[in-house]
């Protein structure tokens, strides 16, 4: 096994401010493992701050005995990071490096690896697709955190290649390895502040919730635009509480990015949404008060329906903390979590590729929208089924023994598979195999009419939900919904967002008409409009699937 490591971690802080990024503390925590439990004699951090060997250890492993010897240094003494044999860096960003290697001391001195966070951000693409035009080499990998990012990052690198290939001639250019490892939790310190009887008493004494009440959680940004729409969520939760006929209690634990004006937008929506339901908006940037929520918790629900999502650390962590699960059945959440078993997948529906989402990438490309203006519209017209969500619900509420025995298979299958000590030796293993990699090389180693990097989201992440959209697509009607759903949803600023995607309330109203009692596809509903209203109304299909008016047919 590998005996040591060299970190680039530029900034050499292991304090993190309020709000933090999920990426950040994803990477803190991998580098607290790897020093751990990753079995290296040596870990050493390369970074621009002074930082000394003592403060280093202090600040990533604290008090705790043994682990590995911490060193400092600096990348650019690149003699001394090619005596690591590997460099990890918690970024995807390896083009600038892999040349400073080449330059230094050649491709073959040591592996670099680089950590795939989200796949979302065109810029972030266009930077890991220079990795087959700089010295990537096969002994260098970019870690991908779930299948769906593994399939994602294939398809783009083998798209690009293949258009640099046909605009310059030869052969395809070769991309890094692309292994699978998860991201981790600190499985024991989690499960030992949810087995808290005392705390769970005292914390839903504070919010008032009945002993048989039921408390739902989330846990995370409060970002409509970059996380999860806050709207299915409380509507699912509104009809399992109505079905259920047991009080329930929502409590949305994290910040908001644009504090009170977000603050304000999710007040509206869970009151339209989910009326009796008790929606608690609670600061999640204290650990302690984080902790507490694990062990007062009944569920955990995340319904995220964001490109920028493309592991999703806080199923995992319910799942140590023994709370069964409801998430939607997208990119890495359908990784971590077994349908049936540790909890609930609900099914997703991606946009159709083309039309927009084509000129939402081509807009942010131009420097015309922001990132997050281009994101959070994709995310509106992604829809996650209400109905199902709202059964799991439902089921989990009325059977204490199913949320005991998914809470248990929870907390096995992170012992098993996302526990740090599990996902640090991965990181060795995969430092051994680039290694092998790199010794057996020659000594003098040294399409599409879109853009692959920058091209159509929709299809791009097409691979996210477990079903897009096309023209066969089979709908209906919810019951219930009529005409004063979509007014309803005219008057919410939250629902409003994006509208100059999608077709107007009064064609929302229309489809209701042309749908009636019976069940449709895309095309069918898509007829009964002028040529030049179609792409807007396929996007209201999505809006309206998105915020439970209609539902649709899974596989068809």
């Amino acid at each position: 096994m590998a005996s040591r490591l060299a970190i680039y971690h530029p900034s050499g802080q292991f304090n993190l401010v309020n709000n933090p990024f999920g990426k950040d503390v994803a990477n803190l925590e991998l580098f607290r493992a790897l020093a751990a439990h990753g079995g290296f004699d040596q870990v050493s951090f390369l970074s621009q701050a002074n930082i000394s060997g003592a403060d280093l250890r202090k600040g990533l492993l604290g008090d705790a005995p043994g682990g590995a010897t911490l060193t400092t240094g600096s990348l650019l003494a690149q003699g001394a990071v090619a005596q690591s044999g590997t460099l990890l860096r918690g970024t995807p960003a390896l083009s600038d490096i892999s040349w400073l290697r080449r330059r230094a001391v050649g491709d073959r001195a040591y592996s670099l690896m680089g950590l795939v966070h989200t796949l979302a951000p065109p810029a972030l693409r266009a930077d890991m697709a220079t990795a087959v035009t700089s010295p990537i080499q096969p002994w260098d990998a970019l870690i991908c955190t779930s299948p769906s990012v593994q399939d994602a990052l294939n398809r783009m690198f083998d798209d690009w290649s293949g258009f640099l290939a046909d605009r310059f001639g030869g052969a395809k250019n070769p991309k890094p390895y692309l292994p699978l490892i998860p991201l981790g939790v600190d499985q024991p310190a989690i499960q030992a502040r949810a087995d808290r009887p005392e705390v769970r008493a005292k914390l839903r004494e504070e919010l008032a919730i009945g002993e048989a009440d039921i408390l739902v959680l989330w846990l995370g940004r409060l970002s409509f635009f970059e996380k999860a729409a806050p709207q299915p969520m409380f509507r699912a939760i509104e009809e399992a509480a109505q079905a259920s006929g047991v009080k329930v209690h929502f409590a949305m634990v994290g910040w908001f990015p644009n504090g009170d004006q977000d603050r304000l937008r999710y007040q509206a929506a869970a009151d339209a949404y989910a009326p009796s339901v008790a929606v608690h908006f609670l600061d999640g940037n204290d650990q302690g008060r984080v902790g507490s929520f694990w062990a007062a918790s009944d569920i955990f629900l995340s319904l995220v329906d964001n490109i920028q999502e493309t592991f999703g650390i806080t199923p995992v962590e319910a799942m140590a903390a023994g709370l069964p699960v409801v998430v939607s059945d997208w990119d890495g959440y359908r990784y971590t979590v077994q349908d049936g078993q540790q909890g609930f997948l609900i099914p997703t529906l991606g946009g159709p590729p083309g039309g927009a989402s084509v000129g939402a990438a081509e807009r942010h490309a131009l420097g015309m929208e922001s990132y997050q203006l281009y994101v959070g519209a994709l995310a509106q017209h992604t829809a996650v089924h209400v109905g199902r969500a709202a059964e799991a619900i439902a089921a989990l509420i009325a059977s204490p023994d199913l949320r005991r025995r998914m809470g248990e298979a929870g907390r096995k299958r992170v012992r098993e598979m996302f526990d740090w000590p599990v996902v640090a030796r991965q990181y060795a293993g995969v430092a051994d195999e680039l290694t092998a990699i790199r010794e057996a090389s020659p000594p003098d180693a040294t399409q599409g009419r879109l853009n692959p990097v920058k091209g159509d989201p929709n299809r791009d992440f097409a691979g996210f939900p477990n079903q897009v959209q096309d023209l066969e697509t089979l709908l209906h009607v919810r019951p219930g919904v009529t005409t004063a759903d979509v007014d309803r949803a005219m008057g919410l600023d939250l629902d409003r967002f994006a509208s100059s995607w999608r077709c107007t309330g009064p064609e929302c109203g229309q489809v209701l008409d042309i749908l009636g009692a019976q069940t449709r596809s895309v095309k069918e509903v898509l007829l009964a409009f002028p040529v030049e209203r179609r792409r807007p109304v396929q996007m209201g299909l999505m809006w309206m699937c998105k915020l439970g008016m209609l539902d649709w047919l899974e596989g068809a």
